[in-house]
């Protein structure tokens, strides 16, 4: 399908807002919070049907990341069609009702879009994940998105490596968004960060209204960070971190890391360089909630992709 065609898409009808996949991760906790105790009418539109829903209220009530598991990593096939049981971790039943309530995942009675709403330690900015270059319709919302808070910046992150890409709660979905908003701590609420996570939903709603109503949006070009590779800590032969991130790196999200550059400090001073083949840009650089996963931060390549036009049929 070339960008000259029109892709057409059902309308979307049927939307939901997930916090707390993560629960210490308080924005998303608290605007959804928010939106079901007595603000619903902020993320109406007409003809829209959207539901803000805790993901993983067992976590919130923690304010812990999971329980048993990671809830953002339990979306598997295996998991999802596993004899359910009260043995199974709690994140995996959890996982089955959520795709019992919103999908099931990969068919056509699916939710049309949920936004899975995450905080981040790292200095991320506002960032929408896209899990398929393939989907014109979350293309065509993130150029609409980066237009409508311009100049303030919106990078999309493209992670659809079969090997690095996870089993994530919003995949239920027909289109999945991920939005990850910070620098914010774990288990706390910054005001600048609460705001900015607001204003990217309003405009993602709007554009779901606006497409709902028939406006055609042309062809696009969208500008993406194509996730290449999990960097992990130097470490010692049983495995304990033997270096953090280097100071000029730390905080430099988005920003180029060219062969040669300070990219670890040891604990006696020493600098490791990055020796990688060309320019990276790291991102989730020192990420809390990474050091479990072995993850000192993520390189990525940029890439434009060509979104077709698209039209509701």
């Amino acid at each position: 399908m070339s960008s000259n065609n029109v892709a057409s898409f059902n309308e979307a009808r049927r939307v939901a807002i997930f916090g707390g996949t993560h629960g210490n991760e308080m924005s998303g906790v608290t605007l959804v919070n928010l939106w079901m105790m007595n603000s619903r009418e902020e993320i109406q539109r007409k003809g829209v049907e959207t539901q803000p829903f805790i993901t993983n209220p067992k976590a919130v009530e923690k304010c812990s990341r999971y329980v048993d598991t990671d809830l953002n990593r339990a979306f598997t096939t295996e998991n999802l069609s596993a004899p359910h049981g009260k043995d199974l971790p709690y994140e995996v039943q959890r996982a089955q009702e959520i795709n019992r309530l919103f999908g099931p995942k990969g068919s056509s009675e699916a939710y049309d879009v949920i936004f899975d709403l995450h905080n981040t330690t790292s200095n991320m900015g506002c960032t929408l994940i896209l899990e398929s270059s393939k989907d014109h319709f979350n293309l065509q919302m993130m150029n609409y998105i980066k237009k409508a808070i311009a100049p303030d910046s919106c990078p999309v992150l493209l992670n659809e490596d079969p090997g690095l890409k996870y089993a994530t709660a919003r995949s239920v979905a027909k289109h999945s968004v991920g939005l990850e908003v910070g620098p914010q701590p774990q288990g706390v609420l910054r005001s600048n960060i609460f705001e900015a996570m607001r204003i990217i939903l309003k405009h993602a709603l709007d554009f779901i209204e606006l497409f709902n109503e028939g406006v055609e949006f042309p062809p696009c070009t969208v500008d993406v960070f194509k996730v290449s590779e999990r960097m992990d800590y130097p470490r010692d032969s049983n495995g304990n971190i033997i270096a953090m991130v280097h100071p000029n790196l730390q905080d430099c999200d988005w920003e180029p890391l060219t062969p040669g550059d300070p990219m670890f400090q040891t604990f006696d001073g020493k600098t490791i360089p990055y020796e990688g083949a060309g320019a990276v840009y790291p991102t989730f650089i020192n990420e809390a909630a990474y050091y479990e996963k072995q993850q000192a931060f993520v390189t990525t390549r940029r890439e434009t992709l060509a979104a077709n036009a698209i039209r509701k049929v």
